[in-house]
């Protein structure tokens, strides 16, 4: 069988630009029972406080690590209506590390804002991060909300803050009681010892040129260079999740700053 005419793409003048920023999100529900059972409409806000309080132009990627069809369905739905540029589905789940190093060198954006599929973004989350990520020199990755992390994991931004003269490090409870609360109650902790790990911490918050940062961020949502995100790859990861700390120690390791907005 041969060829007849030309291809028509060859008369098309103009080809789509990608947007600069590429926000990622990865979804993956199995079935819907269980710990799962409630999890597509927690996926469902997600999506819509992305397209809700995204203040910056952007294309949307998702990629979903072997989902159930009722997922699927909906997020086949939002591709075919334009709400999601990009959308990949992989038949296996691939665990964190193998979709990482799918979305990392895919993605089309100069910045890379990633997400874990149960994250609620507020208004001006974006702008604000890319904010801090372009105004702090040597800045690795800004997760877009505040809360207490391992403190091992900054010792390259805390090193920074002390020997730069331009810095002001300050050392101190700046999260309110309520933000904190909101995130750690999140994770199935109960109160009471949500409340004694608030009074035994420190926030660590700098000032860099006027701009406000704390010292802090995490892999389960960041907002990053691809220049810098692909030096790490690939990801080998031999479990669905529980290694996936891999992306903070190297990020920390090679000195770059994590940071969050305040």
């Amino acid at each position: 069988m041969t060829r007849i005419g030309q291809n028509p793409a060859k008369f098309v003048g103009t080809v789509h630009k990608p947007e600069r920023i590429t926000v990622s999100v990865l979804t993956y529900i199995p079935f819907l029972s269980g710990y799962f059972a409630t999890y597509l409409d927690v996926v469902k806000a997600c999506l819509e406080s992305i397209w809700k309080n995204t203040d910056l132009p952007y294309d949307l990627m998702v990629f979903d690590n072997g989902s159930c069809d009722e997922l699927l369905e909906y997020l086949l739905e939002a591709h075919a209506s334009g709400r999601i540029q990009y959308l990949a589905l992989s038949k296996q789940n691939l665990g964190k590390g193998g979709a990482w190093n799918a979305i990392l060198s895919s993605a089309p954006g100069e910045i890379i804002a990633y997400s874990d599929s149960d994250a609620l973004f507020y208004p001006g989350w974006l702008s604000k991060s890319v904010e801090i990520l372009e105004h702090y020199p040597k800045a690795g990755m800004v997760t877009s909300r505040p809360f207490r992390t391992r403190e091992h994991l900054m010792s390259a931004t805390i090193v920074w803050a002390e020997e730069s003269a331009e810095v002001k490090l300050e050392r101190g409870s700046f999260i309110p009681w309520e933000t904190f609360r909101e995130f750690d109650m999140s994770l199935g902790q109960e109160e009471a010892d949500v409340r004694a790990r608030y009074e035994a911490t420190e926030d660590y918050r700098i000032t860099y040129k006027g701009v406000k940062a704390h010292i802090g961020a995490s892999h389960w949502q960041f907002v990053a260079r691809k220049s810098v995100l692909q030096q790490f790859l690939p990801f080998s990861m031999d479990r669905p999740m529980g290694q996936v700390l891999a992306l903070d120690e190297n990020i920390n390791e090679r000195g770059y700053l994590r940071l969050m907005t305040p």
